[in-house]
């Protein structure tokens, strides 16, 4: 199957299932669901694979077990790329990032000693300010330390680097006729081009994990 964008179907199904999380609506819109929203993904990760590795579609059924919602299903397709890309679909429309998301604990300590270097350090100030300057990226960390990580000054030139625990690049879409044409494949492509040295420098610099069971 050739990527043609997402359907219109697609965000109806979404807008449904946000309004009826139930596995009633989900059986009787399944069809559509592997149609008009898991087939176009599928085809897009394929076509994405050469230059951006391998995709993997996450289930679309939620973990509850811990949770106090219990919605079994999540109102959102998403799908990783094995050299740090993210893809997601939902009613609001189109996402994409890359970077390292969640760092394990010795990824954050080889992160920090980076950070710390004054080379690799500005290095990656130099980094983030390219890829911020592309329209509608962020760089951004969604986890923080609300003080300086043990070990280093309180007044180093980079703290505000240095309490990162993850650091990626984000680009979300709003609905637009785009999304329903191939044109959407080239927007996902574009953004991880874009975003392409901040990866770079966190394979170089962090690498991943060594820990066991991560």
């Amino acid at each position: 199957m050739t990527f043609q964008g997402w359907p219109a179907e697609s965000l109806d199904f979404y807008d449904g299932l946000e309004a009826d999380n139930s596995k009633t609506y989900w059986t009787a819109h399944k069809a559509v669901y592997e149609s008009a929203v898991l087939a176009p993904m599928e085809a897009l990760l394929e076509e994405l694979e050469d230059e951006f590795g391998e995709g993997k579609i996450f289930r679309p059924y939620r973990d509850i077990r811990f949770s106090a919602d219990k919605s079994p299903y999540k109102t959102a397709i998403g799908a990783t790329l094995s050299r740090g890309g993210y893809v997601q679909l939902s009613a609001e429309g189109l996402g994409a990032g890359c970077g390292y998301h969640v760092m394990a604990s010795d990824q954050i300590e080889r992160y920090r000693a980076a950070v710390a270097e004054d080379r690799t350090g500005e290095e990656l100030r130099r980094v983030l300010a390219k890829v911020g300057k592309h329209a509608g990226i962020e760089v951004i960390s969604r986890e923080t330390l609300k003080t300086v990580p043990r070990g280093y000054p309180k007044d180093h030139v980079r703290l505000d680097l240095l309490r990162n625990k993850d650091l990626i690049a984000w680009r979300r879409w709003p609905i637009e006729p785009w999304l329903e044409t191939t044109a959407a494949k080239g927007q996902v492509a574009g953004f991880f081009r874009a975003a392409r040295p901040l990866v770079a420098w966190l394979d170089e610099n962090v690498g991943p994990t060594t820990v066991p069971g991560r």
